[in-house]
């Protein structure tokens, strides 16, 4: 992705270095953040200095293999396998985490040169991450129409993955093949994602967008304006069930009401085969601050938090929700385009 005309990944290694896009700053501010130890990566994923599924798979991957750099020689099982569960606690809810991190552990623990082959498969599980999300973009792109008005929800573009991204790469497919596409791009309540990050990344691009409330989504859909919803994924179920940014679920029915495709957007990293349905997804809770709070910038351009709600009040976070089967039109994969039920998911993640 181009940045101000440089080509960027959203989180790459360079050395025992993890470097990443520091996502709480943006769009008011690029900046480069430079990891040295796996603890640091750890809270950086936890802070959502870095955040997205790809994103958190392909930097706590780094974060395993940075693990296995630090770990002394006489007692290197014990402390990689600490370093495992403590980058487990950090996004409790990302599948792509979990299958990063379990990757570069089993590759790297019964090898002749473990930090070697740590830091080898943390690399490749980026490249693959890059590359799926290319081919959902050219997967996708067979769905969207010239002149289609599209809704997204949160940020699954490329800084969501460490390129092209899921919701947007199919988005970004169409648009540089020359359709006629409008975004109306969700704020995304509480971290306001959408607002902040999609339509950074849109205005990079050049794709015309409308940042709208979380609520006018489905006055929109009511009135005929939205014909195509697309959004990502943090877990998906055997049997279809997805869990996603917090209001996905609102989205997906108020879509069926006024039968207007949702699609998601996934690799196939995203996928649990081990997880029977939707319920038994373990939903992160965030801290309430970022419901009571709201960051921005002020007229003086400096980056500020000031609270937004009645002083005193307590609030309840959940980052995820979980969107049934039912309500998804398909699932966009990086091997094709798949019916979001327990058949299709088992043939397409035995390929």
């Amino acid at each position: 992705m181009k940045v101000n005309g440089n080509d960027y990944r959203t989180v790459w290694m360079e050395g025992s270095t993890v470097c990443f896009i520091e996502q709480n700053l943006l769009p008011f501010e690029f900046r480069i953040y430079r990891s040295d130890n796996y603890l640091e990566t750890s809270k950086a994923i936890k802070s959502m200095k870095i955040r997205g599924a790809g994103a958190i798979g392909a930097a706590a991957g780094f974060a395993m293999a940075q693990a296995f750099a630090e770990a002394p020689e006489n007692e290197l099982q014990e402390f990689v396998y600490r370093a495992k569960q403590s980058i487990y606690t950090t996004r409790p809810t990302a599948r792509n985490l979990y299958y990063a991190v379990d990757r570069v552990f089993n590759k790297a623990l019964n090898s002749i040169d473990p930090q070697r082959e740590a830091l080898k498969e943390a690399h490749k599980i980026a490249e693959e991450d890059a590359l799926s999300s290319l081919r959902i973009g050219k997967f996708g792109e067979e769905l969207i129409q010239d002149k289609s008005r599209i809704l997204t929800h949160c940020n699954a573009g490329w800084l969501a993955f460490v390129d092209h991204g899921t919701a947007l790469s199919p988005v970004y497919n169409a648009f540089h093949h020359g359709k006629d596409v409008f975004v109306y791009v969700d704020e995304t309540k509480p971290r306001g994602q959408g607002a902040k990050l999609t339509a950074w990344e849109l205005q990079q691009v050049g794709i015309p967008y409308k940042i709208i409330p979380d609520n006018a989504a489905a006055h929109l859909m009511s009135l005929g304006q939205i014909d195509f919803v697309i959004v990502g994924a943090d877990r998906i179920a055997v049997n279809g069930d997805v869990a996603n940014k917090i209001g996905t679920l609102s989205r997906a029915i108020a879509a069926r009401e006024y039968n207007i495709p949702f699609y998601v957007a996934a690799p196939l990293s995203t996928f649990d085969i081990d997880c029977i349905q939707g319920s038994d997804i373990i939903i992160e809770e965030r801290p309430q601050e970022e419901v009571l709070f709201t960051s921005g910038i002020t007229i003086n351009g400096k980056l500020t938090s000031v609270l937004s709600s009645a002083p005193g009040s307590s609030a309840y976070n959940p980052a995820f929700d979980i969107t049934p089967a039912k309500f998804i039109t398909a699932i966009i994969t990086d091997k094709g385009i798949i019916q979001p039920d327990e058949s299709a998911i088992r043939d397409i993640t035995r390929q």
